[in-house]
């Protein structure tokens, strides 16, 4: 008969596991520690008043306006794309891919930089613009393409995972069955592809909301018309620490409510 575990080591974790629960703890409480303090500091007595003055609703309307264009035109632009790169195979498609992905690991001043150069009064396409009439550097305009370059991919990343996770004889099938391109599309790949895409959708606003240095140096930080929460944070830093709080606050819950709805998204495709 085989000998049990010492009487000693029973009900007691090995001291070998005991150096990574205390790093865990460690790094949970430098992880929380700053947002806590964000809350305690955004939290008090002046969070309505603030968060009813101009200042802080600018930010939030031109947050709220210029992300929820760059989630349509994410959606129109670039679910075309990401069925083609999972459902086609071509020469190139790595490099391209590649090229697609590129934004997600440049520098947002450097994507700024780039904006400018291509769209600004000066740019490749500044002179034929501007004899069109149309503007767009400095602009509302700035912002949405500022937060579609740097966000776009993350959309594309899962959008292609979810159309390419699933067999393509069940669309296949439908075909078969006498549906057409567009109700195989809508009806049987949409569904199956969903918690992927609003996934994608999740994580791309996040970004969009979250986007700073191309935005600064692409469309300004004009209050009203390009100074979105981020920029607002910035500026109020140097002058009224009141609308940073508690901008930063909003932030937060807005940060938590965006991850709950990734792992429920990401639960539902489990």
């Amino acid at each position: 008969m085989a000998a049990g575990p010492p009487r000693a080591a029973r009900g007691r974790p090995p001291a070998a596991s005991a150096l990574p629960l205390g790093l865990s703890l460690l790094l949970v409480a430098f992880l929380l520690l700053p947002v806590a303090a964000l809350l305690l500091r955004g939290l008090n007595a002046e969070f309505l008043p603030t968060l009813a003055s101009a200042a802080v609703g600018d930010a939030l309307r031109v947050s709220l306006l210029t992300t929820g264009i760059t989630l349509l035109l994410t959606v129109g632009l670039v679910t075309p794309v990401a069925w083609l790169l999972a459902r086609t195979h071509f020469p190139g498609k790595a490099l391209l891919e590649t090229l697609l992905d590129l934004p997600i690991v440049l520098p947002p001043v450097v994507a700024g930089v780039g904006l400018l150069l291509a769209f600004g009064r000066g740019g490749l396409l500044g002179p034929p613009l501007e004899i069109a009439g149309i503007g767009i550097a400095f602009s509302p305009a700035a912002v949405v393409l500022a937060q579609l370059f740097t966000s776009a991919p993350f959309y594309l990343r899962t959008a292609r995972a979810g159309f390419a996770s699933f067999d393509p004889e069940v669309e296949a099938a439908a075909r078969t069955d006498g549906a057409g391109g567009w109700a195989v599309f809508r009806f049987v790949t949409l569904p199956l592809a969903f918690p992927f895409l609003l996934e994608g959708l999740v994580l791309t606003w996040a970004r969009a909301l979250g986007e700073f240095g191309a935005t600064i140096l692409f469309a300004g930080s004009l209050q009203g018309r390009t100074r979105t929460v981020t920029l607002a944070i910035y500026a109020a830093m140097e002058s009224d620490l009141g609308p940073a709080l508690v901008l930063s606050a909003v932030m937060v819950f807005v940060a938590f409510a965006l991850l709950l709805v990734v792992r429920v998204a990401a639960g539902r495709r489990g």
